[in-house]
């Protein structure tokens, strides 16, 4: 089995016209959020094989926020394609990770990765995985986090519709 966890960065200055998109920080907000969601998933027992991780500001302060919080978290892994990446380029990405692999996070933006989630989920077989899966799909807003499982031995064989959705939680569920 192979979990994902896709966690949209926490929540950035506004951008202005003429500013560096890439270089905007967290707000005071984001750097709360993040830390819960890094409390969340440290109180839950993640353990983390493979963090990759968008190069903008945003996400790399999002990203060590949570892995400090994360015992044994691996270094994360910083790629200038997961920034604004769409959807397939990123499944792309996680299809080409070693099948030793076990438990991978993307840290990056919406839509590619709100379209990422929606796409490997597959359709819900009981009522909490519905109602997960109806919040999902109503918005993935910043920090938001989806948990996703899936019955398959290499990372290469992920498919669209495929992935159990076990968790999805908002900023605001914690």
């Amino acid at each position: 089995m192979k979990r994902l966890y896709i966690l949209r960065h926490a929540k950035a200055v506004t951008g202005e016209p003429g500013q560096d998109d890439h270089a905007r920080a967290l707000t005071l907000r984001g750097l709360a959020d993040a830390e819960a969601v890094a409390r969340h998933l440290s109180k839950n027992g993640t353990r983390l094989d493979r963090v990759l991780v968008s190069t903008s500001a945003r996400t790399v302060q999002t990203a060590d926020l949570v892995l400090r919080e994360l015992e044994g978290a691996p270094r994360a892994d910083y790629r200038d394609a997961l920034y604004l990446a769409p959807s397939g380029k990123i499944m792309g990405m996680i299809q080409g990770l070693p099948a030793r692999t076990g438990n991978v996070m993307v840290i990056g933006h919406n839509p590619g990765l709100e379209e990422l989630a929606t796409l490997l989920a597959r359709e819900p077989l009981r009522r909490k995985e519905r109602e997960r899966r109806d919040v999902l799909e109503e918005k993935f807003p910043t920090c938001a986090l989806a948990v996703l499982d899936f019955e398959i031995e290499r990372w290469r064989d992920i498919r669209p519709s495929e992935g159990k959705l076990v968790d999805f939680v908002r900023p605001k569920d914690l």
